[in-house]
């Protein structure tokens, strides 16, 4: 819950931000454009529901702010952006406040008319000094929200893809708005070297008195003891927890180098990696959102608190298995030994990958199939003949792979391996393969027939089909890391595509996948091959 009202609350403070911002823009056409704007963007704000609703958002948006800076166990050993985040967010109370009184407060006690005529000649032509801390606080609060923003996005499937436009969003708005205030600022200084217009400007504006500006005074050094007074009192909150902790004596945690770490209870796994320097992936900063932290417990599993509801859901998402837990929320009382499940340098889409694809043993069926003779026809062929030959049959056996449920794991030469049964259970993995063979000899005959002008001879096509136990993962590096299968099934499925060459057949299948999808076993004729690396004869058709 308060992960949801920080992320509401600040969700609602970026808004207001925006527009604040876009407003500032429309100086870029004019001091007028300024003002209407103004009008029409601060209309709801200034009403009673949004004035209680915009600073009921920040009340509660530092409030919790000053909850998570007490509840982090470190806050030293945590990641630039987060350090970055935590700084600007904790500046921009101060630096705000300034700004606060002397238009919103100002024109509530002393009857000030805070327009942009008001702002703007006060940041050009009395008090250059206040416009420059008002435009540091504009680009800390756009930062600190920007960072907000990334931090709850990042890890989602879809966000690498939008990652350079809102990047290239985030930079315009604030370098627009600034653009704007220079104009609107020129425009007001032109203006003011009129004595006529700037009387008249003064009056309509009706600038506080003396009395009245010591008031603001007091109050922002009001606000600015509470709002520092608060901070120390929480940075010895922390203080008088930890010689509490300590006294009740440190917990290990264990990882498999043989590193250990001694903390003291309620620290997490992740804060107890970060303090000791120890590498661990968390795209979210540790807020229970990315399960890049996740790691596998070993030891220890039984005395650890149970996961929380939102842990759980996380958990759920990637199908992790029961002893996994989120490092980032688990926060052990007794020793424990972990095992990091995903690198450190873990990316958004390693953090949404299935539990089992990270590396599992899975029942599936392997499919193998080669063109027969294609090297020699290549032989025969323009480069681009045959890439334009081996591209459609690419296409064609891909399709027919995935329109049956299937995953295709590579192409090799003129070859393809595909995996079925990753998402879906053995009887209707084996009936999918076995109809992912019947679409490639469809697309084969069809390419044929298409090109039966440019082929000296038609293609032809083996396959082989195998079911069995295999290591299931993402495996390479780089750009060349993909979901693959290695395993004695593996081998055995590619030994039956090569044996189709001997009996001069389309398709060798073992009987276990023709059994496993409930058809009759006496299709196709029966043999017992002995394959290479097997001890036993295999049963095949």
């Amino acid at each position: 819950m308060i992960r949801k009202l920080r992320l509401a609350s600040g969700l609602l403070l970026f808004i207001f931000v925006t527009t604040h911002l876009l407003n500032h823009a429309l100086g870029l056409l004019s001091l007028r454009a300024m003002e209407v704007g103004a009008a029409i963007s601060l209309y709801l704000w200034q009403t009673l529901p949004g004035m209680v609703l915009l600073y009921g958002a920040f009340a509660l948006h530092l409030g919790l702010a000053f909850v998570a800076l007490y509840r982090r166990r470190n806050l030293i050993r945590i990641g630039r952006a987060e350090l970055a985040q935590l700084l600007l967010g904790l500046s921009i109370p101060p630096l705000l406040i300034l700004h606060v009184l002397g238009t919103r407060a100002a024109e509530s006690l002393a009857g000030v008319d805070s327009s942009y005529t008001y702002v703007l000649l006060v940041y050009f032509l009395y008090d250059p000094l206040s416009g420059w801390q008002q435009v540091a606080a504009m680009l800390v609060a756009w930062s600190h929200a920007c960072f907000g923003i990334f931090f709850w996005l990042r890890y989602r499937r879809w966000f690498a893809r939008l990652r350079s436009p809102l990047l290239a969003l985030a930079t315009v708005f604030p370098v627009a708005a600034l653009a704007g205030v220079l104009a609107g600022g020129r425009e007001v200084q032109r203006l003011a070297a009129d004595p006529a217009w700037l009387e008249r400007a003064r009056a309509r504006i009706d600038f506080a008195s003396g009395e009245e500006l010591r008031l603001l005074i007091a109050l922002e050094n009001g606000f600015l003891a509470t709002f520092f007074g608060a901070l120390l009192a929480v940075l010895a909150a922390r203080a008088l927890r930890r010689l509490w902790e300590l006294r009740r004596g440190l917990v290990e945690v264990a990882y498999p180098d043989g590193k250990k770490v001694r903390v003291t209870p309620g620290t997490t796994i992740l804060e107890a990696s970060r303090g000791a320097g120890i590498p661990h992936a968390s795209l979210c900063g540790g807020r229970g959102r990315c399960s890049t932290c996740r790691v596998e417990v070993s030891r220890g599993l039984d005395s650890l608190p149970p996961p929380s509801e939102a842990e759980q859901k996380v958990l759920q998402r990637v199908a992790a298995g029961a002893r996994v837990r989120l490092a980032c929320q688990t926060r052990p009382r007794h020793a424990v030994t972990v095992t990091p499940l995903l690198p450190p340098a873990a990316t958004a889409r390693e953090a949404n990958l299935p539990g089992h694809l990270q590396g599992s043993e899975r029942e599936v069926v392997i499919l193998f199939a080669d063109l027969r003779g294609f090297t020699a026809l290549a032989e025969e062929k323009l480069p681009y003949d045959v890439v334009f030959l081996l591209n459609r049959y690419f296409r064609a056996t891909g399709q027919a792979v995935e329109r049956a449920g299937g995953h295709v794991d590579k192409f090799i030469g003129d070859g393809v391996m595909a995996l079925f049964g990753l998402e879906q259970p053995l009887e209707e993995a084996c009936r999918g393969a076995l109809e992912a063979s019947r679409r490639m000899s469809e697309a084969i005959e069809e390419i044929n027939s298409s090109l039966a002008s440019d082929l000296p001879r038609p293609l032809r096509i083996g396959i082989g089909l195998h079911q069995g136990t295999v290591i299931v993962g993402e495996m390479g590096y780089g750009a060349a890391v993909g979901v693959t299968a290695i395993g004695d099934a593996v081998n055995t499925a590619s030994r039956l595509e090569a044996l189709t060459k001997d009996y001069a057949a389309q398709l060798v299948v073992s009987e276990a996948v023709l059994r496993h999808a409930a058809l009759d076993e006496d299709l196709g004729e029966a043999h017992e091959v002995t394959v290479r690396g097997r001890a036993a004869p295999l049963a095949v058709r």
